[in-house]
């Protein structure tokens, strides 16, 4: 047995062990050894003093680290067919942002006293009567307000108008 393998041969039953304890796949950790043992081969002259085992732990750990890195890069491998299909691709988001911006335009399109009493009751979750207090009219006229409101708002919304311009002459 030439010194090279007398060398390493030892060894690969405790760089198998570290790869797998750190990888926690076992065909990924026999191939990252491989990658080691490849490389302390074609290296062999270049090492430093006498001692080989730091030397090829030193290699493994450094191809572990980087595969490390490569991974958190790269993500998680899975075969596609064991993906499932709506994994794959993601609905289009685009319609919850013209949805948003249809309802933004219908709300500047309703009158003050009907905005004001949709807001304060729909976003900032205040009852009629505080509302009513807050915008200083009558119960009765913030639930009107708020149901002429809703019923100008679903009409706006369903027919897709858009806000007419007032031209100032």
């Amino acid at each position: 047995m030439n010194p090279l393998a007398a060398a390493i041969e030892p060894l690969v039953p405790g760089l198998r062990r570290y790869a797998r304890s750190w990888l926690r796949d076992r065909a990924m950790a026999d191939d990252v050894v491989q990658d080691c043992l490849e490389r302390a081969v074609g290296r062999w002259r270049q090492r430093r003093g006498t001692e080989v085992r730091p030397w090829i732990y030193a290699i493994l750990h450094n191809l572990l680290v980087d595969h490390q890195r490569q991974h958190s890069r790269r993500g998680t491998a899975v075969p596609l067919h064991l993906v499932d299909d709506a994994a794959l691709g993601h609905p289009a988001d685009q319609d919850a942002g013209l949805h948003h911006r249809d309802l933004l335009r219908a709300l500047d399109a309703l009158p003050e006293e009907q905005r004001t009493v949709l807001l304060l009751i729909s976003v900032e979750g205040l009852s009629y009567g505080e509302v009513a207090a807050v915008v200083g009219v009558p119960l009765g006229t913030v639930m009107s307000r708020i149901s002429r409101g809703r019923d100008r708002l679903a009409t706006l919304l369903q027919e897709d108008e858009r806000p007419r311009l007032r031209s100032i002459r």
